[in-house]
């Protein structure tokens, strides 16, 4: 039988196959051979012992959250409580297209913005789409959903952002746990423990717990660069150009021009730091 694993909790995996759930074990060779089974992966079964035997290739994955098979990252984003981090936003664009993942944006709490604030958003979001990263908004979630139509997608973002409270919106009968924030620490308090996914209005959610930091130390200066999708517009002085140091190098042209957002070419050399080699 071949299922998709839609939850984990404490090496038990539920395996939805023919719309029952069945709860299952992984045979004993993937420890010996440490394979690791993550949520969303398509697996063969055996019904009758429960017992996962084989796991189908993937199209992509994630460590962190530990999940396969996505077609978008939903980067769940707070404006407030927890305050907006552009530096993390654009940490978690990089983090997803580096796993060759579609990354959109949600912006959430946007009615505790001032005018001013709101403004400033509507130009960074002007300026994502201009590069074909898709933004929304909580309190207009019925285009989110049309676009999402039959895909498969994973909540990511901070505790405290909104990822359940977006779920219970969509769905009011999940009743997912949410929690306030630390007002002394500005984030949030860890209140979803597994990674789980929800069928709602046709589209796969997958609801996983936050994080306040994400690692990019693994990856190289080549997969950051690769990340930076402005700078795949412009062509350098040499082609191995990483858009720092170099001498005639047009995307640093381009921030003083102002084409490209100071605040992403920032964020891309600090990316550049973290990376291995």
């Amino acid at each position: 039988m071949v299922g998709k694993i839609i939850k984990n909790i404490s090496n038990l995996y539920t395996v939805l196959y023919d719309n029952q759930k069945i709860v299952c074990k992984p045979r004993g060779l993937f420890r010996k051979e440490k394979t690791i089974l993550l949520v969303g992966d398509l697996v063969e079964f055996d019904i009758d012992k429960k017992i996962i035997t084989k796991i189908l290739p993937r199209k992509n994955e994630l460590s962190r959250p530990s999940v396969a098979n996505i077609d978008y990252t939903l980067i769940v984003t707070s404006l407030k409580q927890p305050d907006f981090s552009l530096l993390l936003l654009d940490k978690q664009i990089a983090y997803s297209l580096i796993n060759n993942i579609k990354p959109i944006i949600c912006f959430t709490k946007i009615d505790l913005i001032t005018k001013e604030e709101l403004n400033n958003l509507k130009q960074i979001r002007k300026y994502y789409e201009k590069y074909q990263i898709k933004t929304f908004d909580n309190q207009n979630l019925d285009s989110l959903i049309s676009f999402l139509q039959n895909k498969v997608v994973v909540l990511t973002g901070q505790s405290g952002a909104g990822k359940s409270t977006l779920l219970n919106k969509l769905n009011h009968t999940l009743n997912l746990k949410t929690n306030e924030i630390s007002l002394a620490l500005n984030r949030g308090k860890h209140t979803t423990r597994h990674t789980e996914f929800y069928m709602i209005n046709d589209i796969w959610f997958c609801d996983t717990p936050g994080f306040s930091s994400l690692d990019l130390s693994i990856y190289s200066k080549e997969d950051i660069k690769n990340s930076f999708i402005e700078a795949l517009n412009y062509e350098c002085k040499f082609n191995d150009c990483f858009h720092h140091k170099e001498i005639g190098c047009m995307v640093k042209e381009a921030v003083l021009d102002g084409e490209i957002l100071k605040s992403r070419y920032e964020n891309y050399l600090e990316f550049l730091k973290e990376a291995s080699k």
